[in-house]
C-alpha cells in the first residue's frame, strides 16, 4: 500500500478539478451570504439556495470591473470556475463576474443599453429636434382602442379644432409591440406629418418593455419629424422619452405641446399682417426718398446747375482773394509800425527825449564808457534843449 501525504493529495484533488472541462466554466445561481469585502480588494461570499451551499472568492482585478455592490441576500448569477484551495483541501468557486438574477439581470441590461446608446450620442441634446410652433398636421402612433388617442383628440378640440389628428393604429405591448411602433413612426413620415406622439398608459415594467427597445430607439433617432414620448409609467424614463426629441409626462401634456392654440394662431396673424404694411409703408418710403435723391442729383448734373455752382465757385475763390489781400495789407502795416517803433527806440534824440544825455570829449567824440575819461577831462552834454560843458572831478567804475 502506498503512504501519501496530505499536500500530495490535495494536490493530487487540484488536478483533477483543473482537467475537468465542465468546472472551467460554469454559471451558479444562488443567493448570497457571508458576505466579505477583504482590505486586498478580493470578495467572499457563500453561494446558497434551498440544498447547498457553495464558497465562492472574486478577486480584486474581477471585482474592479463590477458597477454594482453585492450585499447578502442578493439572487444572483456567478460566472467562473470551480477549483480547490490546495493548503485546506476545500474547494470554491473562483468568480469571473456576476449579474443580478431575474428582474435584477433584466435592469442590467437595460442599464447596458442605456450606456450603449448614450456613449453613442442618442440622448445628446444637440440632436433633439424643436417641436414646430404651428403643427396643422399631428400623428398619433398608439393602440386604437386605448384612452391616449382619446385624450389626444379631446385636447386637440379644446386648443384648435382645425388641427388634423392622424392616428396609425400600433401594437403598444408585448411581442412585435416595438416593430409595431416603429412602423408607425416611419408611415407618418412618408405622409409628412409635422410632429408625432407616441403613446401609451401605464402600466408593469414588463407591459412598457417595447419602450426599451434599440431598434425603436434607432427608428425614433432618425426620424427626420419631431418626436414627442408620452408613455406613462412612473418616475423611471424609458429608453423612447430618453431618446425623444420631447418627453412629456401624459398623453394630453403631449397634446399641449403638439397642438397650437387656436387664438394665438390668430393673433399671430394679425401681428403679422400688422408687421407686414408697416414693412410695405417703410418700403414705399425708402423707394420715394431714392426718387427724390434721384431727382436732386439729376437737377445738380443740369448744365444751368453747373453755371450756377461755377458762379458760385468764382463768387467765393474772389471773396477770399480779397480777404487775402486785406490780411496781406494788414500784416505789411503791422510789421511796418513795428520797425517804426524799434527805430525810434534806437534813435538818441529819442533817448535824450527823455531825460537822457549825449556825453562827448573835446574833440567831440563819443563817450561810451568811464574808462574814456580821464580827471580833470573836459566833456559836454547834449541834452534835448541844449548842451552843459563839464569837468570830471571824480570817476567811479561799477563793478
Amino acid at each position: 500500500m502506498n503512504i501519501y501525504t496530505v499536500g500530495q493529495i490535495n494536490a493530487y484533488i487540484k488536478n483533477m478539478f483543473s482537467q475537468d472541462y465542465f468546472l472551467q466554466g460554469v454559471v451558479v445561481s444562488g443567493e448570497v451570504s457571508n458576505l466579505k469585502y477583504h482590505s486586498s480588494g478580493h470578495v467572499y461570499f457563500t453561494l446558497k439556495d434551498e440544498s447547498a451551499i457553495l464558497p465562492a472568492v472574486m478577486f480584486r482585478s474581477n471585482a474592479a470591473k463590477m458597477s454594482w455592490r453585492l450585499s447578502d441576500g442578493d439572487r444572483v448569477e456567478a460566472s467562473g470556475s470551480v477549483g480547490t484551495y490546495e493548503r485546506s483541501g476545500s474547494y470554491q468557486l473562483y468568480v469571473s463576474s456576476v449579474r443580478k438574477a431575474g428582474a435584477g439581470a433584466q435592469h442590467e441590461e437595460l442599464e447596458k443599453l442605456k450606456k450603449k446608446l448614450e456613449d453613442m450620442g442618442m440622448f445628446d441634446p444637440m440632436y433633439k429636434k424643436s417641436i414646430p410652433k404651428y403643427a396643422f398636421t399631428v400623428g398619433v402612433v398608439t393602440s386604437p382602442t386605448g384612452s391616449v388617442i382619446h385624450d389626444i383628440r379631446q385636447v386637440a378640440a379644446r386648443r384648435n379644432p382645425g388641427t388634423e389628428i392622424v392616428l396609425i393604429p400600433a401594437k403598444v405591448q408585448g411581442e412585435g409591440a416595438a416593430e409595431s411602433i416603429a412602423a408607425g413612426i416611419r408611415s407618418l413620415e412618408e405622409r409628412g406629418a409635422d410632429v408625432i406622439i407616441i403613446g401609451r398608459g401605464g402600466g408593469s415594467d414588463e407591459d412598457l418593455s417595447a419602450f426599451n427597445d434599440e431598434m425603436l430607439a434607432r427608428t425614433i433617432f432618425d426620424c427626420e419629424i419631431p418626436v414627442i414620448s408620452a408613455v406613462g409609467h412612473g418616475d423611471d424614463e424609458s429608453i423612447t422619452d430618453m431618446v425623444a426629441d420631447v418627453h412629456a409626462p401624459t398623453p394630453s401634456a403631449a397634446a399641449e405641446l403638439a397642438v397650437f392654440l387656436f387664438t394665438d394662431f390668430v393673433r399671430d396673424v394679425n401681428m403679422r399682417a400688422i408687421g407686414m404694411e408697416q414693412n410695405m409703408m417703410r418700403r414705399i418710403s425708402g423707394r420715394r426718398e431714392r426718387l427724390r435723391q434721384m431727382a436732386l442729383r439729376m437737377d445738380s448734373l443740369s448744365p444751368a446747375s453747373k453755371l450756377k455752382l461755377q458762379k458760385m465757385a468764382f463768387a467765393g475763390r474772389s471773396e477770399r482773394l480779397a480777404a487775402l489781400i486785406r490780411r496781406k495789407l494788414d500784416a505789411d502795416r503791422n510789421r511796418m509800425l513795428l520797425y517804426i517803433e524799434r527805430y525810434k527806440a534806437l534813435s538818441p534824440l529819442d533817448r535824450i527825449a527823455h531825460g537822457f544825455a549825449a556825453v562827448s570829449d573835446e574833440k567831440g567824440n563819443k563817450i561810451a564808457s568811464v574808462t574814456e575819461v580821464g580827471k580833470g577831462d573836459m566833456l559836454t552834454l547834449t541834452m534835448r534843449d541844449g548842451s552843459i560843458r563839464a569837468v570830471a572831478d571824480s570817476i567811479e567804475k561799477r563793478q
